[in-house]
């Protein structure tokens, strides 16, 4: 007669703040032209094709002349706002070339709403973003400046007409690039008038308007009014939307060219006027104006950021599908505190687990490998509370999730601690084999287990035991154990509680309290040293130090 250990309910309660969004990758664009599609476009293409990109080029090489004579000995060099005929001609010959170019390319552009003025809204906000053909409110605004990527304005010809936006340029690979560009905004936009408004796509990456991803703050820490700008392109064929996974910039170009129309509506919605509470608190700001943006739109709202992009490359270097790096990175570093730079190194090691099946997801025997453990009741037990929808695999933001919650919160010193002194049973600062397979064949209830590999794993500098320092680095490398160690000392205090309730209850029955206790010590042998030693009064309540998230 065994006494076994409470039954944990499983699944645990989830926070619905992690369940996973409502699209799983505004980042693809799937759809493909149909053989019929094909043939339209080619037929099509034959005829208009080479009549708009010969129309195009003309009007571009008119619109670099425009912007050279524009920015001509321009003083201040992009530090002092274009004024008088420099900025009149801007706004007029810009603006008309551009909705020329439009126009010849085919596309119906429908305005609804009315555009705000420099006092009513130094800002505009657009979104979704989802193409480059977006730059059409450009036209219907003015020709305001924008915040483009450094790299734009190296391009030939379409350098030269962006530099003459004035442009506030955005490095993603300067550190102080983001700081910098929020303070240029917001110099900008509280410039009383001097500089022209600002029109800013604040998803910061282009997407397949499924959705809206989470806004950055850099358009509302100005605390200034801002005009939300809709984009739709309501096209039975789709040929304009350019995602992380889909068609490419000149694939786009020239299906586009090749169709007869494309329609385009822009919506300007009226002008959000920050409350105090929203001015104190930008991330309020931005959440708002996106909600009524979305409601507008009738889409979802998601926690993707550019940094989801990021992993989702890195996913695919790593041979895994590119979705499978998707995590919703706004929620999960915020909520967990986690650094972009941690979870691109957890991606390493979930690559490294899961490179062995399909579909870039983490089975029980996946699992189970990469532990060096035998599937047993306690690692199912373990694998649940990583597999968060009970689908019986885990993917990568689950692993995230699980990392943070159920292991680095009890991969702590003060637990890996605990658990090198109950492995260490004489208490001679070193853990022998025989002590470790004790320990794991008692925790995995698996009395023949053969724990010799994991052992040598653990035992850096082959001595045959392992000092604190190497199982310090090993349980800090590999976070998973950690759950293994607090279930096994949540069974210890389990059934020290039940030997001492047993111990304290009046005698029933044929067996004596004495033979019950026994029976508790044989069915699982205690380890009675500093963490559980004999006659200890630990609280039997005592729980585990897994996070019910």
């Amino acid at each position: 007669m065994a006494v076994a250990m409470a039954p944990r309910v499983l699944p645990l309660p989830r926070q619905h703040s992690f369940n996973p969004p409502t699209v799983l990758n505004p980042f693809v664009h799937p759809g493909r032209l149909s053989a019929g599609d094909k043939l339209r476009t080619v037929l099509q293409g034959i005829i208009l094709l080479p009549l708009r990109a010969i129309c195009i080029t003309c009007i571009l090489l008119l619109a670099w002349l425009s912007a050279s004579i524009a920015t001509f000995c321009q003083p201040g060099r992009g530090f002092l706002p274009l004024e008088g005929w420099r900025r009149r001609m801007i706004k007029t010959t810009l603006s008309s070339l551009t909705r020329t170019a439009y126009f010849v390319m085919g596309f119906q552009v429908k305005v609804k709403g009315k555009v705000a003025s420099l006092s009513e809204a130094p800002i505009f906000v657009a979104a979704p973003h989802s193409s480059f053909f977006d730059a059409i409110i450009c036209a219907l605004t003015g020709m305001p400046s924008i915040v483009s990527r450094a790299e734009n304005l190296s391009t030939p010809i379409f350098g030269t007409i962006l530099r003459s936006l004035q442009p506030v340029a955005v490095s993603r690979q300067d550190p102080d690039s983001r700081k910098n560009t929020v303070a240029e905004i917001t110099r900008r936009a509280l410039s009383k008038g001097q500089w022209p408004q600002i029109l800013i796509f604040p998803e910061g990456t282009c997407t397949n308007r499924t959705c809206l991803i989470t806004f950055k703050q850099g358009a509302f820490v100005p605390r200034v009014p801002v005009q939300p700008v809709l984009l739709r392109y309501p096209n039975k064929l789709d040929t304009v939307t350019w995602t992380w996974q889909g068609y490419s910039f000149k694939e786009l170009c020239i299906m586009t060219l090749c169709q007869i129309f494309t329609r385009l509506e822009v919506e300007f919605l009226p002008v959000h006027i920050p409350t105090e509470e929203e001015k104190n608190d930008p991330v309020l700001f931005a959440n708002r104006v996106r909600q009524t943006m979305a409601n507008a739109l009738n889409v979802p709202i998601t926690d993707h950021t550019f940094e989801d992009c990021r992993l989702m490359i890195s996913a695919g270097q790593l041979t895994l599908p590119m979705e499978a790096g998707l995590v919703e990175f706004t929620k999960i570093s915020k909520k967990l505190n986690l650094k972009w730079n941690h979870v691109r190194e957890q991606l390493d090691t979930f690559a490294a687990i899961a490179s062995a099946s399909k579909g870039g997801r983490i089975g029980i025997e996946e699992f189970a490998e990469y532990l060096k453990l035998p599937i047993s009741d306690v690692l199912k037990e373990l694998f649940l509370l990583f597999d968060r929808n009970g689908d019986g695999t885990i993917d990568f933001r689950e692993y995230v999730i699980g990392l943070s919650i159920l292991c680095n919160s009890a991969n702590t010193e003060e637990t890996i601690r605990m658990a090198f002194k109950l492995f260490d049973m004489d208490e001679d600062g070193t853990i022998t084999e025989k002590e470790f397979a004790s320990i794991i064949q008692s925790a995995l209830g698996l009395p023949e287990l053969d724990v010799s590999v994991l052992f040598k794993e653990i035992d850096a500098d082959e001595t045959g035991k392992l000092s604190y320092e190497e199982f310090k680095n090993f349980a800090l490398k590999h976070p998973e154990y950690a759950s293994l160690f607090t279930t096994y000392i949540d069974l210890q205090r389990h059934q020290l509680g039940m030997f001492e309730e047993h111990d304290t209850e009046p005698f029933k029955g044929k067996h004596s309290p004495v033979r019950s206790s026994a029976l508790v010590s044989e069915a699982t042998p205690l380890a009675r040293n500093k963490v559980c030693p004999e006659g200890s009064e630990e609280d039997s309540s005592s729980t585990s130090d897994k996070k019910d998230d």
